[in-house]
């Protein structure tokens, strides 16, 4: 890994607050001359930008914001949508015992019903805002999304003169909170954005199966060249799938070109899933996943060329 990803990881890895985004701004802009900050949207984003969006081929994307601490992680298994909503369900089943019992409890003390029921909903609404996007900063971050952001840095590096010209990079603000960042970059950029293929990667650091998610359009456009670049190597198995075979909720699903990436463990149960995410226990770096998805890159962008040349 290059000296800049060593330090991402080392010193960077809380970028939740307002205060905490505009230090690690400064610090990259120091490092890659030329990023530009892209301010606007509601909430209030900073998107980073490399390179000319309007003209370039591709634009590779990752999110820079992190999340709250959380006791629980985000657990995703992204072949199994119904397991996914159960699990998203079975975390917010406390929020409402404890709406319930608010309720039941001023209902006792005389307070009518609709109004006990009222008050009950909103203080759960309120813990279930500050519990996954007001609390307090989660200090590990290796995979959420401090490897995406390491992915785009180590790419950006590889890359010679000639293949940055055909790219943009961009690090998303507020993909924790919602996807607003990708949204807010998207309607700046809607006319390029429409037929642009954008890859995005968000946790690719834990787990050595590499999900890679084309919606039809990306699929259309790119699927032979994203299958033979991103081809099974050494420990590394690689999943090509499309929009109806795998389901993963990141900043790409704005984008009407776009491709997912993602690191996987796999269970005989499960199939493919995530974990840590969201907690302290998100810790795991596997510096193989960077090579094989900035090789992988290198020659997709080879490939991606000739087959439209």
């Amino acid at each position: 890994m290059t000296e800049l990803s060593r330090e991402i990881l080392r010193d960077w890895q809380v970028r939740k607050t307002t205060a905490q985004k505009l230090r690690f701004i400064e610090f990259l802009q120091s490092r890659l001359p030329g990023l530009t900050v892209e301010e606007g949207g509601c909430p209030r984003c900073r998107n980073l930008v490399l390179g000319d969006p309007e003209s370039a081929e591709v634009v590779f994307t990752a999110h820079y914001d992190t999340c709250a601490r959380l006791p629980f992680p985000n657990f995703i298994t992204p072949k199994n949508l119904l397991i996914y909503l159960l699990y998203q369900l079975l975390i917010l089943l406390p929020f409402f015992a404890a709406a319930g019992l608010l309720a039941w409890g001023l209902i006792r003390l005389g307070v009518a019903a609709p109004l006990s029921v009222m008050l009950g909903w909103f203080c759960a609404f309120a813990l279930i805002l500050w519990v996954f996007l007001l609390g307090p900063a989660n200090p590990h971050t290796v995979n959420d999304n401090t490897s995406g952001v390491v992915t785009l840095c180590e790419l950006i590096a590889a890359l010679d003169e000639t293949e940055r010209a055909r790219c943009a990079f961009v690090f998303f603000d507020h993909e924790e909170s919602g996807l607003f960042g990708s949204a807010t970059f998207r309607s700046r950029h809607k006319r390029a954005m429409k037929n642009r293929l954008v890859i995005n990667f968000d946790c690719v650091s834990d787990g050595d199966h590499i999900l890679i998610v084309r919606n039809g359009k990306a699929k259309k456009r790119a699927g032979a060249a994203l299958a033979e670049a991103f081809s099974s190597a050494g420990d590394k198995q690689v999943h090509l799938e499309g929009p109806l075979g795998a389901f993963y909720p990141s900043d790409q699903v704005n984008f009407p070109c776009a491709v997912g990436v993602a690191a996987m463990n796999r269970s005989p149960l499960l199939g493919l899933y995530m974990a840590r995410i969201h907690t302290s226990r998100d810790t795991v770096c596997d510096e193989r996943n960077f090579s094989f998805l900035v090789e992988g890159a290198r020659r997709f962008l080879r490939l991606y060329k000739a087959n439209n040349d």
